[in-house]
């Protein structure tokens, strides 16, 4: 709705300084800058499958995609859990929301809606550049992400590797991985989840490819 507020009879004032309260836009409508990325999928994995050196390489890897798209103004977390003495699950490392994309669009407000009824799905988890990521049906398919994670963002107990020796192995070992696009051919709980559909075939980026995957990783801005 356009509300004119200048004098009719000034039309050189007008010209000069515009019209107050012209064109009223909702900011929610727009289109939002790289600067208020707070999620996104990464555009590319570490070059050596699973292997980032750990949370705080696969937190650089994060931050470093987020600021050459120009998002580095926040601080960056990858969703991933680790496992053994001191294991961290990955829903306590991601702040606490609300996440939109290089869109704009909110994927989900808090931690406990992005592990219920979240909105991510292959149209709204995009990668830092805003791009889609390839899903099932796609050549190549590329909607495995890594994650190490139980459904409810917890790390996995016991001795069977589910995070790719903490994210340290680019060869033999296994990781969960979550389907970006919830789609799989497994239409049965929690195949489709987000952060929790099946292990990899192992940590290299062949056996990461063959899953159906890149080794790439959800990342969430901390604050």
């Amino acid at each position: 709705m356009f509300r004119l507020t200048c004098s009719v009879a000034a039309p050189i004032a007008l010209l000069m300084a515009g019209c107050t309260g012209m064109a009223q836009t909702s900011s929610s409508s727009m289109p939002a800058s790289s600067s208020g990325t707070t999620f996104f999928v990464t555009s590319t994995g570490s070059g050596k499958g699973a292997d980032f050196g750990g949370l705080a390489g696969a937190d650089k890897h994060c931050q470093t995609l987020a600021a050459a798209a120009g998002a580095g103004n926040h601080t960056w977390h990858a969703y991933l859990s680790t496992q053994g003495a001191g294991a961290v699950n990955a829903k306590d490392r991601i702040g606490a929301g609300p996440w939109r994309n290089a869109k704009g669009v909110v994927v989900a407000n808090n931690v406990a809606e992005l592990h219920g009824t979240n909105n991510l799905n292959k149209q709204t988890a995009l990668t830092e550049k805003g791009d889609v990521v390839n899903g099932r049906g796609d050549t190549p398919n590329r909607h495995d992400i890594l994650t190490g994670t139980q459904t409810d963002g917890t790390a996995f107990s016991g001795a069977d590797d589910m995070t790719c020796g903490n994210w340290t192995k680019s060869g033999a070992g296994s990781a969960m991985l979550g389907h970006h696009d919830r789609a799989g051919l497994d239409t049965s709980p929690p195949a489709l989840s987000w952060n929790s559909s099946h292990k990899s075939r192992g940590c290299s980026d062949p056996d990461l490819v063959a899953t159906g995957g890149a080794g790439y990783l959800y990342c969430f801005a901390t604050n």
